[in-house]
């Protein structure tokens, strides 16, 4: 039997997947959530599950060790701070604060309290993503040359945050890992308001690292259809990650030959599949969170690597 050692912040609109996982594991002990009428629709289906209002609920009882935090993006800096200082550990949604100096300032409130802090970058759970990176690691793909992403859709519209904060996260988030956490030494990035004044709901982010690899993050909640792919370029195959297809790893082996020693002639080939088991990357990203609650080792997805993540967010953000 698991432990009930774990408070829930937020069960609204992504909240209620941490919630229904989280209850599956065995590990949930509350559900702070200050909506009457969410709370209300959330104890329908989940009628077992302890809901409060009162924050002092979940500081003052020992017996919650950790909080995962599925707040809007605006108060994940104020909820984390809070609950770092009251001995939790946290696991909180991306991205980890909305500027650089407050993520700055979390890291370290969780390096001096000795708490467990990570961010929520669910697709590095992803047992597919999980697997190219096995393959780029392995040397598979050749010498990396390009990566590229794409996360289009027409879907909600924020007003609290734009398109960047939204969806960029999580494929900066997966480059970062690809690259075994290098640091871009360039960021460059555009961006077009059509809905509401100054919230971007479309933008392109391009990153350069220090070893010739280059990049980019097109992002947009203003398209005709859904979009979820990252493609990596190597020197010897080149691999798509399509998250809305059923295989959801294309392997091209295409090869570039030499004519006549100075010609480049791409020489095409048939893609192929892999067949992977796939889990649910979500309930993957709280075992994990869960296990280093109690094993007290450093997330995958750690302070650190959400506060790398939130640079590269400001770094654009700047440029539009």
């Amino acid at each position: 039997m698991n432990k009930k050692n774990i408070a829930l912040i937020g069960a609204g609109y992504w909240g209620k997947n941490h919630l229904k996982n989280l209850n599956n594991i065995g590990v949930l002990n509350c559900v702070l959530e200050t909506s009457d009428k969410i709370a209300q629709q959330r104890k329908t289906d989940f009628p077992d599950v302890k809901f409060i209002k009162d924050d002092k609920e979940i500081i003052n009882n020992p017996e919650i060790e950790g909080v995962v935090i599925a707040a809007p993006a605006e108060l994940h800096y104020r909820l984390t701070k809070k609950y770092l200082l009251a001995g939790k550990d946290v696991l909180v949604e991306k991205p980890l604060a909305l500027k650089v100096e407050e993520g700055e300032e979390l890291v370290k409130i969780a390096k001096e309290n000795n708490r467990i802090l990570m961010v929520g970058h669910i697709l590095q759970f992803h047992s597919a993503v999980i697997k190219l990176k096995e393959m780029v690691d392995s040397g598979e793909l050749g010498q990396i040359r390009y990566i590229y992403s794409n996360r289009l859709n027409i879907g909600k519209l924020r007003t609290e945050e734009n398109v960047l904060w939204s969806f960029a996260p999580h494929d900066i988030s997966l480059i970062l890992m690809l690259m075994n956490g290098e640091e871009p030494i360039k960021v460059q990035a555009h961006g077009g308001s059509y809905i509401n004044k100054n919230i971007y709901d479309t933008t392109l982010t391009t990153l350069a690292f220090n070893n010739g690899v280059m990049s980019h993050v097109f992002v947009s909640w203003l398209h005709p259809f859904k979009e979820q792919k990252l493609v990596v370029v190597g020197s010897e195959k080149m691999v798509v990650f399509d998250d809305t297809s059923k295989e959801k790893l294309f392997i091209y082996p295409h090869k570039i030959k030499w004519e006549k020693g100075k010609i480049p002639v791409a020489e095409k080939m048939d893609y192929v599949t892999l067949d992977l088991e796939l889990k649910q990357p979500l309930e993957e990203e709280l075992l994990h969170f869960v296990d280093c609650v109690k094993t007290r080792k450093t997330p995958k997805t750690d302070g650190e690597e959400g506060l790398m993540v939130l640079k590269i967010l400001e770094q654009a953000q700047s440029k539009f």
